[in-house]
């Protein structure tokens, strides 16, 4: 029997990349899992691999979209993995609207989530897990805008969220799971070897090679079970090649 067996989970963002990864391990693990994402050809083609999934198709950067969510399966575990991709330009060439498009996409959809989570819309002993990145950690390079301040607010968002829960007695808990290192193949990932490697005048290969430590994205899935089992203390977690650890 699975480590979820007769948990519902929700992953906002899981139908591509880390999200769908996210999506596969906690339905290998008994869960029931619903599935959200804006669009609705990759929702489809998930819900074809993996029947079990229940899928929605919904921004989660609307006001009502925590409503809508809910209403379509109450989690046990709910993870917030929806992203926009960072920008890849020098500060110079961009506008607002590209240097605060993390702000918009990824801090957006967690603080709404979050804030629905500590209106009372999640039932005592559940667990909010934000997907971050390493960004936040290191500053991220010069040319992803305010993409490393975004994963970072969201580390913020978790901590803020959690004080505010024991303050109110909820009950529940608010993490923030950070993977450390780039990953091929999803669509961020990729996004940001070419955007970094063509920024540094290397080729994505040579950037590749120079990293050490990297996760993939079956590794986050597995992270998530485990803060899913809410055993772990603490709010803000790493995880790499090395596996998972409380961020420093």
């Amino acid at each position: 029997m699975g480590s979820l067996q007769g948990q519902n989970v929700v992953v906002v963002g899981g139908s591509r990349g880390v999200g769908r990864a996210i999506v596969e391990t906690v339905l290998s693990e008994g869960a029931t899992v619903l599935a959200v994402a804006r669009g609705t050809e990759p929702l489809q083609e998930l819900s074809w691999e993996h029947p079990r999934v229940k899928t929605l198709a919904a921004d989660a950067t609307q006001d009502t979209a925590p409503e809508a969510v809910f209403a379509a399966l109450q989690p046990d575990v709910l993870v917030i993995c929806a992203g926009a991709l960072a920008p890849s330009a020098p500060i110079p060439e961009q506008n607002w609207e590209d240097f605060s498009a993390n702000w918009d996409m990824d801090v957006k959809a967690s603080f709404l989530f979050c804030k629905a989570a500590l209106q009372g819309r999640l039932k005592p002993g559940s667990r909010v897990v934000l997907i971050s990145s390493g960004a936040a950690l290191s500053g991220g390079p010069p040319n992803s805008g305010g993409y490393s301040g975004a994963k970072r607010m969201q580390m913020f968002l978790a901590a803020h969220s959690q004080r505010e829960a024991d303050r109110l007695g909820l009950g529940l808990r608010f993490m923030a799971l950070v993977p450390m290192r780039i990953m091929a193949g999803t669509g961020v990932g990729q996004h940001g070897i070419t955007g970094v490697s063509a920024y540094l005048g290397i080729s994505p290969a040579d950037f590749l090679a120079s990293m050490t430590d990297v996760q993939t994205p079956a590794d986050v899935g597995r992270a998530v079970v485990t803060l899913a089992g809410g055993r772990l203390q603490g709010v803000s977690f790493t995880v790499s090649g090395s596996g998972l650890a409380a961020a420093a």
